[in-house]
């Protein structure tokens, strides 16, 4: 009668090695985000926040005055700076299991397909704004949900949304892509923490804290629909994106 080992024997087939922690159906955990490793890119990570909050704080006095001619006219500006910091910071969707192009032997002639498989930078941003513009909809739809005003004010909280949009969707869909994997993570809020799901953590807690000013009877201007709101998108987006990448990148709600 053979002999049994019992280690053999409490250890199921095909199981990882120690220290792995195993998923069902063999699906691996999503990875957080990590920052372009080139110092151009270290120069625009810490560029980017300096640019946004200055943005905000010089066209301040015109938000007060005029919400929506300011939040349409800040859109183009506020792209552009979205634009350059990830498409320099963040790895595209894809590229990540790009193959890398082949090495040709001495006398080897170049064939058609041999280059690399990467995404295209340009097609990527493309579709992630448009994206981005789709998802405003949605974020308008809960904003209204939230108790913004529905029957009024319907420009106001469509740019909010807009501006809500392009700051936390825009690097989440350039980085993730539509992979339904990664964003039921995302949305049940099980994702690694990095800049961009950070930010839009924060940009969503900043929103919801936006609104306590908004019913007090101060009685200032900066108190109307939506200035509150669009002030703590942006600072709740500038904290968790310092955060996300920092102090709790890569660590999870749950």
């Amino acid at each position: 009668m053979p002999i049994l080992d019992p280690v053999t024997m409490s250890s199921p087939v095909g199981k990882g090695k120690a220290g792995e922690i195993s998923k069902p159906n063999g699906e691996t955990p999503t990875h957080a985000i990590r920052i372009i490793a080139s110092s151009q890119a270290q120069v625009v990570r810490h560029l980017h926040p300096v640019l946004l909050l200055s943005l905000f704080l010089l066209r301040f006095n015109a938000l007060v005055a005029d919400p929506v001619a300011t939040m349409s006219s800040s859109i183009p500006i506020v792209v552009a700076i979205q634009a350059a910091y990830t498409i320099t910071c963040l790895p595209a969707a894809g590229s990540q299991t790009a193959k890398p192009a082949k090495k040709l032997r001495p006398g080897e002639k170049k064939r058609a397909g041999s280059e690399s498989t990467g995404p295209n930078i340009a097609v990527t941003t493309l579709i992630a704004l448009i994206l981005s513009a789709v998802a405003t909809l949605g974020l308008y739809a809960i904003l209204v949900l939230f108790g913004a005003p529905f029957l009024t004010h319907v420009s106001h909280t469509f740019l909010c949304a807009a501006h809500l949009a392009i700051l936390t969707l825009f690097p989440l869909f350039y980085a993730r892509g539509v992979s339904s994997k990664d964003w039921l993570e995302i949305l049940s809020a099980r994702a690694p923490f990095d800049e961009a799901f950070g930010g839009l953590v924060g940009a969503c807690l900043g929103a919801w804290l936006g609104a306590v000013p908004i019913p007090l009877d101060w009685d200032r201007e900066w108190q109307k629909w939506p200035v509150t709101i669009l002030c703590g998108i942006y600072a709740g987006y500038l904290t968790g994106k310092l955060l996300g990448g920092t102090a709790v990148f890569g660590s999870r709600f749950c």
